[in-house]
C-alpha cells in the first residue's frame, strides 16, 4: 500500500525545490510538475474498457477510463500546488477542498473548511498534500472523506516522514500511500528532516 516513486525525473526535481534559495514561482512551478508526473503512478491501475474506434485509415479497437470517476482534494493549503498538475492529467476529474491547519501547541489538525462534489463518494479520490509530516492533517481529511461515505481513497504526498507513514497505515490501513521522497525524521517542531520547509509558505511566498 506504500509506492516511493524512484523516476529520476521525479528524484531530480524534489532535489531542486529543496534548495532554500529557490523563489516561489519556480517553487510552484515544479510542485504542479511532480504532481503531475506522480500522477501517472497513482493512476496505473485504473480500470480500462475497450471500445471502437475509427480512425483516419480503418476502425479498430481502443481503450478508454471504465468504471469510477475521479475527485481530486487537496489539503488546503499546500494541496493546492498539485492540483494543475493532476488536472493536466485526469482533466475531467472534479475537485473538492479540506480545510485544515496545525496546532501549534498541540500539532492536531483543526477543521476549518470542507467543499466536496456532491457524487464524491461514487469516485476514486486522490487526496493531495506536498507534506506527510506526523499525518495529522492527512488522517483528519480522509477521516472526513470516510464519514461522508467515500471509499475509494488514495493519497500523495512529495515528501513523508517515516511517522506520518506509519501513522497512516495505522489509522487508515486500506489507503495507498504515493511517497515522492521518504526521509528522516521529524524535528521538535514536526518537520520533516531534511525536508523542504514548509511548502505552503513557499508555494505562496508567505512567512
Amino acid at each position: 500500500m506504500i509506492k516511493v516513486m524512484d523516476h529520476p525525473l521525479i528524484q531530480h526535481k524534489i532535489g531542486y525545490i529543496r534548495n532554500e534559495n529557490l523563489g516561489s514561482r519556480d517553487f510552484r512551478e515544479v510542485i504542479s510538475e511532480i504532481a503531475m508526473l506522480m500522477c501517472y503512478e497513482a493512476t496505473r491501475d485504473l480500470k480500462l474498457k475497450e471500445i471502437t474506434i475509427k480512425t483516419p485509415m480503418c476502425e479498430t479497437v481502443g481503450k478508454e477510463l471504465a468504471g469510477k470517476k475521479q475527485a481530486i482534494v487537496p489539503i488546503l493549503r499546500a494541496g493546492l500546488g498539485m492540483v494543475d498538475g493532476m488536472l493536466r492529467m485526469i482533466p475531467a476529474a472534479k475537485v473538492g477542498h479540506i480545510g485544515l491547519y496545525r496546532d501549534p501547541e498541540t500539532l492536531d489538525p483543526v477543521e476549518y473548511y470542507c467543499k466536496l462534489p456532491s457524487d464524491c463518494e461514487k469516485r476514486e479520490v486522490f487526496v493531495m498534500d506536498p507534506m506527510l509530516a506526523t499525518g495529522g492533517s492527512s488522517v483528519a481529511a480522509i477521516s472526513m472523506l470516510k464519514e461522508k461515505g467515500v471509499r475509494n481513497i488514495r493519497f500523495i504526498c512529495i515528501i513523508a516522514a517515516p511517522e506520518g507513514v506509519e501513522r497512516m497505515q495505522s489509522e487508515h490501513p486500506d489507503v495507498p500511500i504515493y511517497i515522492g521522497a521518504l526521509d528522516d525524521h521529524l524535528n521538535d517542531h514536526g518537520y520533516i528532516l531534511s525536508g523542504l520547509g514548509d511548502a505552503g509558505d513557499r508555494i505562496f511566498g508567505t512567512k
